[in-house]
């Protein structure tokens, strides 16, 4: 994990964004910030307003409230802004007959940025036969194609949308190995939505999670996850230590307990729970994404608890 500067100047930006579909709310009031250089993982259950986000960062629309900023402008129908973000996402190509290479060319043709030998690399990386029509292709090597343009697209924001579906564990490995080495030889920004939390979090310097269209997480991984402890022991000794704290998930097995304790444990907390036979062991992103979005979490006693995001 690459370190993170505050005075990085910020490529995007979400200020109070709010997005309706009728009567339904499909993020509300959303705020945030990307700097370059770091791959951000968007997390969210479905539904959760992950694509919406990424569709506004990308100018296919235009927020209800509040405003969006790609290098400290709207990008909304401004050419050289919209030129600045790549989205990703998977496309019906069941009547594509250009072939992979002619696809990557016109992406070329488009993009002054696309890096065409790197894209061609990829193929003969990812086992893509370069005269092969779109429409022959399975859904993971299709998948695989749309990765690729956004990996070679050379876009200062490049947002993936779930394009490693369909892809089998090696392709989804090669994908994500590309996304470390453009960050680390180009200094470029990915955004990558995705279901597979755990397999993909070691990637992600910054966590975004959505939950029905509010953000509830916005940290880098690190400190996310440093808020997240699980601890083990006596039911008894267990409730007395996590007593008054945020506690999001709770499991007892006769007489004993885990409880997920939401919030930074100081050093003498950690005495504490020793001194008490507590273990107290790091929790997974997945876990605290898992727990964090369900639709209620639970206190020592057993009550329904909300996290509020702010």
């Amino acid at each position: 994990m690459i370190p993170q500067h505050t005075d990085t100047p910020l490529l995007a930006e979400l200020h109070g964004v709010g997005v309706r579909f009728g009567r339904t709310a499909a993020l509300d009031s959303v705020s945030t910030s990307m700097k370059p250089g770091l791959i951000y993982g968007l997390i969210g259950r479905n539904g959760a307003g992950k694509t919406t986000l990424l569709s506004l960062l990308a100018s296919y629309r235009q927020p209800t409230t509040g405003r969006v900023q790609v290098q400290g402008d709207d990008p909304f129908e401004d050419a050289v802004r919209m030129g600045e973000v790549h989205f990703v996402f998977a496309r019906d190509v069941s009547d594509e007959s250009d072939t992979v290479e002619e696809t990557l060319k016109h992406c070329a043709r488009y993009r002054t940025d696309f890096d065409l030998s790197y894209a061609m690399e990829l193929v003969e990386q990812f086992g893509l036969e370069p005269k092969k029509a779109l429409s022959a292709l399975s859904l993971g090597m299709q998948s695989a194609v749309n990765a690729i343009e956004g990996l070679a697209s050379g876009a200062a924001l490049t947002l993936f949308d779930e394009v490693h579906h369909g892809m089998d564990a090696p392709s989804r490995t090669l994908f994500y190995n590309a996304i470390l080495d453009r960050r680390d030889s180009t200094g470029r920004t990915c955004v990558l939505s995705t279901h597979l939390v755990s397999e993909a979090a070691y990637l992600f310097d910054h966590v975004l999670v959505l939950d029905k269209g509010r953000l509830v997480v916005d940290d880098p991984q690190d400190e996310f996850l440093a808020r997240g402890t699980t601890v083990t022991g006596d039911a008894a000794a267990v409730d007395e230590f996590t007593a008054g704290r945020t506690v999001i998930n709770r499991r007892a097995l006769g007489p004993t307990a885990a409880a997920m304790v939401y919030e930074v444990l100081s050093r003498e907390d950690r005495s504490a729970a020793e001194a008490a036979g507590l273990e107290l062991t790091p929790a997974s992103l997945q876990d605290l994404f898992i727990h964090l979005t369900e639709p209620a979490h639970y206190t020592k006693e057993g009550q329904k608890h909300a996290i509020d995001p702010a």
